[in-house]
């Protein structure tokens, strides 16, 4: 897959990607920030250092609202100036986010601008209910998640809201660092498991 749409999460064991009550002044909920220590080692040659580099190197970035209100809006370049694409129910007149990041309602067309605008390299995903549009209209087509050893035992969880689907996943990289596993996970489209069985 030359350039997919690929989410980047820090979570808990227990599935957790914020801490409880995270709001404006605590983005990360209560204890939160424990889920991005291995940030620390984002500078070293190590596996960490490494995952750090290919998130930078995106092409493109989707966010879900709720992620890009409680960043800031990151003023408006996440990094190195590329695209943002902010997906979200609801648009205010007049509301022009800043830099370079525009508002986009519909999933299908948020996924095609984003694929678009980055070329050939991968799309960066940030945030819960950006996650879980892509998946449910079969547009994510990875997920780097970053595994922490901890039990955070409540807050914002990674997949709260799928319903009831049913989705394959296939490990294609695990990398062990000092407090992180990074796992990359490709998305099974629906029907190819009954494909390689038949």
């Amino acid at each position: 897959m030359p350039h997919p749409i690929r989410l980047y999460m820090s979570m808990s064991l227990d599935g957790f990607i914020a801490g409880p009550d995270d709001r404006p002044g605590q983005e990360l909920g209560r204890d939160g920030g424990r889920l991005f220590d291995w940030l620390d080692d984002r500078e070293s040659d190590g596996p960490s250092g490494q995952v750090y580099r290919e998130a930078l190197a995106t092409g493109a970035l989707i966010s879900g609202r709720r992620t890009f209100e409680l960043a800031r809006r990151w003023q408006g370049d996440h990094h190195d100036g590329v695209p943002i694409f902010v997906l979200t129910h609801h648009v205010d007149d007049g509301d022009e986010p800043p830099g370079h990041a525009r508002f986009v309602t519909d999933v299908d067309e948020c996924a095609r601008l984003a694929r678009a605008a980055a070329g050939d390299r991968p799309v960066m995903v940030h945030g819960a209910g950006a996650a879980q549009a892509l998946l449910g209209a079969g547009q994510l087509d990875e997920m780097e998640i970053h595994l922490v050893p901890v039990l955070l035992g409540g807050g914002r969880r990674l997949f709260e809201h799928l319903g009831g689907e049913h989705t394959e996943l296939e490990l294609v990289r695990r990398l062990e660092d000092r407090d992180v596993t990074h796992l990359r996970y490709r998305v099974r489209r629906a029907g190819e498991a009954a494909r390689e069985r038949s």
